[in-house]
């Protein structure tokens, strides 16, 4: 029977005692925060920047644009497709609580502390597409000038890169707290 003792002890059921536990938390929100629906960070700073320089048809601001015009489809579901996905993660989610919350399981709990906040960003990047959509679209059909389709497109994409920055900080301080008050509790891992 071949030893797998020093397996087991690198990849450690015990997620609040692991450092393999925080460090996913830590790199998932950090590779979180580097785009929007698709659009690097970079691409909407430029933008933004070049609409303050009076320069409201710039190459940064059509970059912009072409860039909300490839990844925003991605992201707007249907009403069939959003309440299908909305109930198989209801039920995924409530049943990985309860199994955490209800009956003690640390590492439940630790799923539940990291997945149900990306939910919540999920259908934060929903609702965002859903209004960008019709901006895209009559910029597109030119009932809009492009400068102000942009500049409201990066209004609301700064906004929702604020509430990422808040969600993900509460998201980790609620995580980190509850790890600790775990880790008191159960002093062994027990």
């Amino acid at each position: 029977m071949p030893e797998f003792d020093g397996l087991i002890r690198l990849l450690d059921s015990r997620s609040f005692g692991t450092i393999w536990f925080w460090l996913a938390l830590l790199g998932m929100w950090s590779a979180t925060g580097r785009t929007i629906l698709g659009v690097p960070s970079e691409v909407l700073l430029q933008a933004r920047r070049a609409q303050a320089a009076g320069e409201p048809e710039s190459p940064a601001v059509i970059t912009l644009l072409d860039w909300l015009s490839l990844t925003l489809p991605r992201w707007l579901l249907g009403p069939q497709e959003g309440a299908i996905f909305l109930a198989v993660t209801s039920f995924l989610m409530s049943s990985i609580a309860i199994l955490g919350f209800g009956y003690g399981l640390e590492m439940a709990q630790a799923l539940t502390l990291l997945l149900m906040p990306f939910l919540i960003l999920f259908w934060m990047r929903v609702l965002l597409a859903r209004q960008l959509a019709p901006l895209l679209a009559a910029g597109q059909a030119g009932e809009r000038p492009l400068d102000g389709v942009a500049s409201d497109a990066a209004r609301y994409m700064i906004r929702h890169r604020r509430l990422v920055s808040l969600l993900s900080v509460f998201s980790v301080a609620v995580t980190a707290g509850w790890g600790t008050l775990w880790a008191l509790t159960h002093p062994n891992g027990l």
